[in-house]
């Protein structure tokens, strides 16, 4: 007679619990050959699904700003008192024609979730936003429609952008003057607030991720010594032309996106 084998549920199961058991034992006897593996599968991965242009371009937008600042030289200090000159762009419309759907897109790719109002944002987890504040190096206006945060990409922009705008202006032989920070992160209750003030306000707005700030083309703070006499402060323009070499030479750099806005009189700026 043959016997005949059965292989039933009861059987599949002791199988199961079986080759669970030796792959315990040999996980917890060998940890090196799953590490091995786990290192592997993330390599290969990562082979599939490669960095897109956005992403790409942020790891070195990320390089530059992380780098060492580097002061620039001062001309006036040479033998024949030369100072740079202030050149401006040739057309701020033209060398700043950044659209809202040419930031939106970076916007939405390295920024944080939009949220609804301050309440909500204020109980928020921020540890992708960072505190913006007065600085030695730029002035931040009263916000009426913006929260004071800005994700780290953004702020290390907003530090040089401001930094080298005071050099710039030393080197120039002008006494420096602070930009002023106009608006930052809004919620979408503060856009949908701006824009029964202001038509061209747009709901899709770069502000709502952190990654967008606006500066100011038409007012400064100028930097006085208070122990010193008071100085003149320089003309608005000759300061904006300043600003725009600044801008350019960040745009051109491929750290952000700025659009001229004329009625606002500011410069709208996203961190690439």
């Amino acid at each position: 007679m043959k016997y005949k084998l059965h292989y039933g549920k009861k059987q599949y199961l002791y199988t199961f619990l079986s080759i669970v058991a030796v792959l315990f034992v040999v996980r917890l006897c060998h940890p090196e050959l799953t590490r091995s593996l786990d290192k592997q599968t993330a390599v290969s991965r990562t082979a599939k699904t490669p960095l897109d242009s956005v992403a790409a371009h942020a790891l070195m937008t990320d390089s530059l700003l992380s780098s060492p600042y580097a002061l620039p030289r001062d001309l006036s200090t040479q033998p024949l008192g030369r100072r740079h000159r202030i050149l401006s762009v040739p057309g701020f419309e033209r060398t700043f024609p950044d659209l809202n759907d040419v930031q939106i897109a970076t916007a939405q790719r390295l920024g944080v979730k939009p949220v609804q109002n301050r309440e909500v944002a204020s109980h928020a987890d921020y540890h992708q936003l960072v505190y913006i504040g007065n600085s030695p190096y730029y002035d931040l206006k009263r916000l009426d429609h913006s929260i004071p945060y800005l994700v780290p990409r953004a702020q290390m922009l907003l530090n040089r952008i401001a930094r080298t705008f005071v050099d710039s202006q030393m080197v120039k032989g002008v006494h420096p003057s602070k930009i002023i920070v106009t608006s930052l992160m809004r919620s979408k209750d503060d856009v949908a607030l701006l824009r029964r003030r202001n038509q061209n306000a747009t709901e899709n707005s770069c502000h709502c991720y952190g990654t967008t700030f606006d500066v100011s083309w038409s007012k400064y703070h100028v930097i006085q010594d208070p122990d010193g006499p008071r100085v003149r402060e320089t003309r608005n323009d000759s300061l904006k032309w300043i600003l725009s070499e600044v801008l350019r030479d960040q745009r051109e750099a491929g750290l952000c996106y700025v659009k001229y806005e004329v009625k606002q009189g500011c410069f709208h700026i996203t961190v690439r």
